[in-house]
């Protein structure tokens, strides 16, 4: 067992466990929906890679496989993605994140050619996610403030669900990788393996999306499409818009919204590759994954006036206001 196994997921644990009390901290002054969804998302990193920890002390166990796989599969990228759709309800990023759980279904349905005995899952868990799309998308045309709702509505509902079948699976194979002794999906049932898909691909994806998004919401825009090309024209400006963003930036003219959220988005970015290589084999990089993703996700946040205006143990340490009257 290599120290790293374990120091790791100590590190992204600590870090986890801190950064969900600080959210959930902001969440009790501000009482914004988004700050929950995401202190609860935070809260189930901090599960997941602590149940990699004890693991990699103790041993792995039945119990710490399903905590594991049910957190870290399922869980986690849907929640920060909900809470990044509840901080976007006022624009039109619904329609992305609709994109995003129909894309997630569509892989779900994709992986049943991998998995053995999933083809029931892999049909039931896209047409779950067809109807969660339309209905996010629906929404989002004509009642977008509630768009969050919505999402948070079938994630709720999903969430009983596969808890469920999570805790009666039948578990058989390896829980670890035989040579980094890193933990793999491997040992739960493919209907379990392709029903993952539209949480964590589908959560992801809208995680990276909405951080994008808000970064070309805050930076300076040069727009070589029409607004009327839609998610098209957002893609095409955003790069088009990338070179002035960096002068912006050298410039010290620059919303710092749009770094924060660049943050969030390779830090979302990042362990949804690694984990992805996991599900392929590619064990090695997935714990390194998921430290960077919790640094830099935190960074963001940090950043973010939406996110953080003070930080409090007791008494405020440090708040924006204070910091901009000794400025």
């Amino acid at each position: 067992m290599s120290a790293l196994n374990i120091a790791l997921p100590a590190a992204s644990g600590v870090l986890s466990f801190a950064f969900a009390g600080l959210v959930l901290d902001q969440w009790w002054q501000r009482r914004h929906a988004f700050q929950l969804v995401w202190a609860i998302g935070l809260l189930f990193y901090g599960i997941s890679t602590a149940a990699e920890y004890f693991g990699g002390v103790f041993g792995w166990n039945t119990t710490l496989y399903r905590t594991w796989y049910l957190v870290g599969a399922f869980l986690v990228p849907a929640y920060l993605g909900t809470g990044t759709i509840y901080l976007l309800s006022k624009t039109r990023f619904g329609f992305f994140a609709a994109a995003s759980v129909l894309l997630g279904g569509l892989f779900s349905l994709a992986a049943t050619s991998k998995y053995a005995g999933s083809s029931a899952g892999g049909y039931i868990a896209f047409g779950v996610a067809l109807i969660a799309a339309v209905s996010i998308a629906a929404t989002t045309a004509y009642r977008r403030e509630l768009q969050g709702h919505v999402a948070m509505a079938f994630l709720a509902a999903g969430t009983v669900l596969v808890a469920a079948l999570v805790l009666t699976a039948p578990l058989s194979g390896a829980y670890l990788d035989p040579n980094t002794q890193v933990p793999v999906g491997a040992a739960a049932p493919g209907y379990l393996r392709v029903s993952s898909i539209p949480f964590n691909a589908g959560g992801g994806l809208a995680l990276v999306f909405g951080a994008i998004y808000s970064a070309y919401i805050y930076m300076p825009k040069r727009r070589v499409l029409q607004a009327r090309f839609a998610a098209l024209a957002i893609a095409a400006n955003f790069i088009a818009s990338l070179p002035g963003a960096a002068t912006a930036l050298l410039q010290n003219r620059l919303n710092s919204r749009v770094p924060a959220t660049i943050l969030i988005a390779l830090g979302a970015f990042i362990p949804g590759v690694t984990s992805s290589l996991n599900r392929f084999g590619i064990t090695w990089s997935y714990y390194l994954g998921e430290f960077l993703g919790i640094v830099l996700i935190f960074a963001g946040f940090l950043i973010s006036e939406e996110v953080f205006r003070n930080l409090r143990l007791g008494a405020t340490w440090w708040s924006r206001r204070s910091r901009a009257v000794e400025s």
